[in-house]
């Protein structure tokens, strides 16, 4: 290559570079812009949210005083069925906004990827929902100890363990012997697999595709608590560490949720 072509090709190099600079900086601010809107929404709407559900707990008190034969009266306990509806309905829509948060959260947390190992980081998951198992006998089969540590950040990891523990709890929380399997199975070089395996309610198959979708339920709200917030986290979390995370399952025999991430380097 003589000296201009190689004069042509450093500067077509160099805009090439610029422009994936200002292309980079464009993504980060209109991240931003979006973080910043949410947030903005978030405490718009929260203060309308609070007058709802709080002078929603002042007509009822108010009901409340009224005397005994007038508050059996059909229109009153209907009227008190219809304040339990807008102080539900006022509750979800917090929780809701809760979950838009914390999807923009994760998806402007700098990421700081070390090895984690996933043994540790899976007790440090169950360790945080004790609260959602006690009182239950829940057989715990955890086999990962022997995995290659993964390359990730180990509060973003977390997040998707805790959540999809905690998904494994709840979902079992009808079952007669609920059983909650984490274990190791086949993967790529390079790659670290592993599955959450309950023995709970799952869900219809053939809705899979939505499963990870933000506020998209498989189950009834009345069945099982939750936004459908908590699997499109996931989701987020693994897309940004160059993961998939994938689920199937069987209607009342249970779901299975796979995760394939990055080794640790070395490993």
């Amino acid at each position: 290559m003589n000296a201009p072509d190689a004069s042509a090709a450093e500067g077509e190099l160099q805009q090439a570079r610029a422009e994936l600079a200002r292309a980079q900086q464009q993504m980060a601010d209109m991240a931003a812009a979006q973080e910043e809107f949410l947030r903005a929404v978030s405490h718009d709407l929260r203060a309308p949210l609070r007058h709802v559900t709080s002078y929603g707990t002042l007509v009822r008190e108010v009901l409340g005083d009224l005397p005994a034969d007038v508050l059996q009266r059909a229109e009153v306990q209907e009227a008190l069925r219809f304040l339990a509806t807008m102080d539900q309905s006022a509750r979800r829509m917090g929780l809701m906004i809760d979950g838009l948060l914390a999807l923009a959260r994760t998806g402007r947390a700098p990421l700081q990827l070390q090895p984690v190992a996933l043994g540790d980081a899976v007790a440090q998951a169950r360790q945080a929902l004790a609260a959602a198992e006690a009182g239950r006998t829940v057989q715990w089969r955890v086999a990962v100890d022997a995995l290659p540590p993964l390359r990730a950040d180990p509060a973003l990891l977390h997040a998707l363990l805790a959540e999809l523990l905690g998904n494994a709890l709840k979902f079992s929380r009808a079952t007669a012997q609920p059983c909650i399997t984490v274990a190791a199975t086949a993967a790529p070089e390079g790659q670290v697999a592993f599955v959450v395996q309950d023995n709970g309610a799952g869900f219809d198959p053939a809705r899979a595709g939505s499963l990870f979708g933000v506020f998209q339920r498989l189950h009834r709200e009345a069945d099982f608590e939750g936004v459908g917030a908590g699997l499109a986290l996931c989701q987020q979390v693994a897309r940004r560490h160059g993961a998939e995370v994938a689920a199937t399952a069987t209607p009342g025999e249970g779901c299975t949720v796979r995760v394939q991430w990055p080794a640790a380097q070395g490993s």
